[in-house]
């Protein structure tokens, strides 16, 4: 059972490292649609735990994403595991086409590669925000989160916010209104339980 663990997380981080280029932003929908999709391993509301909060800590996000779900999965090897099979591909690829690369940094074609990606990784992370709103209507609200949406891309374009901060600020804004809600449903408990 543990080899098998350990070789599932191998395989899902290193499918997600191997096909995510273009970086973090591009590996996250790769990574969910192996751990929430192919291997279940967590819900699509765990995985958005997991998205949020490595967002809000420095470094990259792939890496971070992997530590923490091959820790779960597979404990301290499972956390190693994933980060190997995250990295493995990028350093293989680097090492293998760094030579060619800057030969051919100015050619049309390499630019042309390299623009062609962004389409498809905003489509991607448009896919994964439309999924994960239809999330929201069980937690939130649809409603809340939409305006809560709309305020970030304020504070942030309009404003011109750090993004840490916005993220920080909605973490606190999420950590004071679950809590609320939170005592709100065990008093409704106490209530019923009660009367």
């Amino acid at each position: 059972m543990f080899w098998k663990t350990q070789r599932d997380i191998f395989i899902a981080f290193f499918r997600s490292g191997i096909l995510g280029y273009g970086g973090g932003p591009s590996t996250i929908p790769l990574v969910h649609r192996e751990v929430v999709g192919h291997f279940k391993w967590m819900s699509d509301e765990e995985f958005a735990d997991v998205l949020a909060i490595g967002n809000t800590l420095p470094g990259p996000i792939a890496t971070k994403m992997a530590g923490h779900i091959g820790y779960q999965v597979g404990g301290v090897a499972g956390l190693f595991n994933a980060i190997i099979a995250t990295v493995l591909p990028t350093v293989v690829g680097m090492i293998a086409l760094i030579g060619l690369l800057s030969n051919y940094r100015e050619s049309s074609i390499v630019t042309g590669m390299t623009h062609a990606v962004t389409p498809v990784v905003g489509i991607m992370m448009l896919v994964m925000t439309y999924q994960f709103l239809k999330q929201s209507k069980k937690g939130i609200g649809l409603a809340q989160t939409l305006v809560l949406a709309v305020i970030s891309a304020v504070a942030f374009e309009l404003i011109g916010l750090h993004p840490a901060l916005v993220i920080g600020l909605l973490l606190v804004y999420g950590f004071l209104s679950g809590g609320s809600k939170s005592q709100q449903k065990e008093e409704t408990k106490q209530r019923n339980v009660s009367g």
